[in-house]
């Protein structure tokens, strides 16, 4: 549920405007009313928590790689952390480049050996000047009777030295500054500098939680420091009864708190409703069971406007269904919510609460169980090969050797299957079910825009969209499942989007002039009927890419050949190897599906949820921001 909030403007004597905010901060509760503000002082607290943020960024590359590796840090003096860690990465940077500099000259000289370039310089000053030249075999054969000394040969070229003058049209070979062995020698030091700054950020590690703090602590001095200068007073009133206000957002049922801090603090206090053009953040409050689904809408970064829907249950539900659908396999679920289940009691046993995301994942991993155990999926294990206890729990109508007839009779006076047998009666009743949770879904949305709606008659627009959507759903099945198309289909279809044209703009006025106004949309109009008739297309993903997975596990199994294992009389040795063969190729196997799975959770799964069904049918656009009151969120130490 999103929480309904009040706009306040909290009116106070600008002489206490300090105290005025920190006794507001005290209350967190006020969402403040984001400004663009800027200020000396405001510019220096930025400045300061972007050094600390880059120096815990440098610092966390250089955690050691094992507990008993780590060296506290001890400090002899307090020192700017963010500035000390920026210049010691300044300087590790700056020694690696002339490092990086010094080994490209050794590779331009090693091959000339390890002569002393001062040498050639004082030869110079004497009056004889040698030139270097690093020549092609051919161009070297071409000189003829210039007097040249060979220094060395490799396969391609020729090292010489011309002792009466450079060579007409070739370029001389540069003298380095410094001698092979002196780069040498600088390339060896500069790499004991950059490793004894890499231990001194290594020990400086342990001052991470101090720099967390000290990043806590500036973003609340940003966050008051914003809220003051934001603060606008009234003009041309004297300075002792000069007073400032400030606006903000307050969840309704934390009205009383507000009331309360502005009598005992002597602030004028006005409230309203949010105005249409106003958008206040957003707050949702769940039920224990369904906060759940919070962390995964935390990762994908989504909050709901503050007019939009909050879909929590309607979510944790349909996802629940799509993750057990395309993981498929009871065995895989087995496996996640071990590690779920282990993952959350270590955190647990941290923190003294099992946290949100492995509840989420210990559900997520038993829907998955649930699902694979009906349809007899066990690591991709043949029905026939199941242990009978496993073959009890599968459903008839996910049982490969039961006829299609099995089909509920409940449902086959609605549904009139083919009377010919499909290929496979189990995919029949799977593609049969992903439309059916399509329509369910998103019929289900339809009926929150209605009760959104009423009691204008626009509401009755969304019932007509719901009729065709039905329509269209048989039409799917007749389509795809060769189900007869029943009569009153073909009329949902077409009353449907007449009683849409009719009611869509009824928003008053002249009534036939809001139908022409509709009427005016129909290309537009129609394009949505042909995306709503893809969209329950479009949950044959839940089949297509169950199916792939089992797919896939089956021929890791195949090729694993654990079925062949004990034929051809093989030796104990032989069967030793085979076995561990198998068993690797089948961890190998399963593990890389259940990534693979995991990845297509996360791009057919949560496709389904945000654009079928909450984008393209409840219109949400995601554009909300998350409800962050003006609080004291650091502990202060006693």
């Amino acid at each position: 549920m999103i929480v309904p909030m009040k706009k306040v403007v909290i009116v106070g004597l600008d002489k206490f405007q300090d105290h005025n905010l920190s006794k507001l901060r005290d209350l967190g509760v006020v969402h403040i009313e984001r400004k663009a503000v800027q200020s000396d002082t405001l510019g220096g607290l930025l400045d300061k928590k972007s050094d600390l943020e880059k120096a815990l960024g440098i610092l966390r590359n250089f955690a050691p790689k094992k507990k008993d590796a780590f060296v506290p840090s001890v400090l002899d003096a307090p020192v700017d952390m963010g500035a000390h860690v920026q210049a010691l990465s300044e300087k590790r940077k700056a020694v690696q480049e002339q490092i990086y500099v010094d080994l490209r000259e050794i590779s331009r000289i090693e091959k000339w050996g390890g002569f002393d370039p001062a040498g050639f310089k004082s030869l110079a000053e004497n009056g004889l000047s040698l030139f270097l030249y690093e020549l092609p075999k051919k161009v070297y054969e071409s000189l003829g009777e210039r007097q040249v000394i060979v220094l060395g040969r490799d396969k391609v070229n020729v090292y010489c030295v011309a002792v009466d003058g450079p060579l007409e049209g070739k370029q001389a070979f540069q003298l380095p500054e410094k001698s092979l062995y002196a780069l040498q020698d600088d390339v060896e030091r500069q790499k004991a500098v950059v490793y004894g700054i890499e231990l001194e950020l290594s020990t400086l590690f342990s001052q991470s939680g101090v720099i967390e703090r000290d990043i806590a602590e500036i973003s609340e001095k940003i966050e008051f420091e914003t809220a003051k200068i934001g603060m606008e007073g009234v003009a041309d009133c004297p300075a002792e009864i000069a007073v400032s206000y400030i606006s903000g957002f307050v969840p309704t049922p934390e009205l009383g708190l507000v009331k309360r801090a502005a009598s005992e603090n002597g602030w004028a206090l006005y409230m309203y409703d949010p105005l249409e053009t106003e958008t206040p953040p957003t707050l949702i409050k769940s039920n224990p069971v369904v906060s759940i689904i919070k962390p995964l809408f935390s990762f994908l970064g989504t909050v709901p406007g503050y007019r939009e829907y909050d879909i929590s249950p309607s979510y944790l539900l349909f996802f629940s269904i799509f993750f057990a659908m395309i993981f498929g396999d009871a065995a895989y679920g087995c496996v996640l919510f071990a590690i779920s289940a282990l993952a959350g009691l270590a955190f647990r046993k941290k923190s003294g609460k099992m946290p949100d995301a492995a509840k989420l994942f210990m559900w997520l991993s038993f829907c998955t169980i649930c699902w694979g155990a009906i349809n007899g999926a066990w690591f991709a294990i043949p029905y026939e090969a199941l242990p009978p206890f496993l073959q009890a729990l599968v459903l008839p109508q996910f049982n490969p050797s039961v006829a299609l007839e099995s089909f509920p009779g409940i449902l086959q006076k609605l549904f009139k299957i083919p009377a010919e047998q499909p290929g496979n009666t189990v995919y029949w009743n799977v593609q049969f079910l992903c439309f059916s949770i399509a329509i369910v879904q998103l019929v289900y949305a339809h009926l929150k825009n209605i009760k959104k709606l009423l009691p204008s008659p626009v509401a009755l627009a969304q019932a007509g969209w719901l009729v065709m959507m039905i329509g269209l759903y048989f039409l799917v099945l007749s389509m795809l499942l060769k189900v007869e198309l029943p009569g009153f289909a073909a009329y949902f279809i077409g009353i449907g989007p007449a009683v849409y044209f009719i009611f869509a703009e009824q928003k008053g006025g002249n009534p036939f002039l809001n139908v022409l106004k509709s009427f005016s949309n129909i290309l537009p109009t129609f394009l949505n009927a042909v995306g709503s008739f893809a969209d329950i297309i479009s949950y044959i993903r839940l089949f297509a890419v169950g199916l792939a997975g089992t797919s896939i596990a089956q021929s890791f199994n195949s090729m694993s050949g654990v079925g062949a294992l004990t034929e051809g009389g093989a030796g104990a040795v032989q069967f030793a190897l085979k076995l561990f063969a198998a068993v690797l190729i089948l961890i190998f196997g399963h593990g890389l599906n259940i990534i693979m799975n995991a990845l297509s959770v996360i791009v057919h799964g949560v496709r389904l949820n945000l654009l079928e069904y909450a984008g393209n049918h409840l219109a949400i656009e995601w554009s909300g921001y998350s409800y962050k009151p003006f609080a004291v969120r650091q502990k202060k130490n006693i």
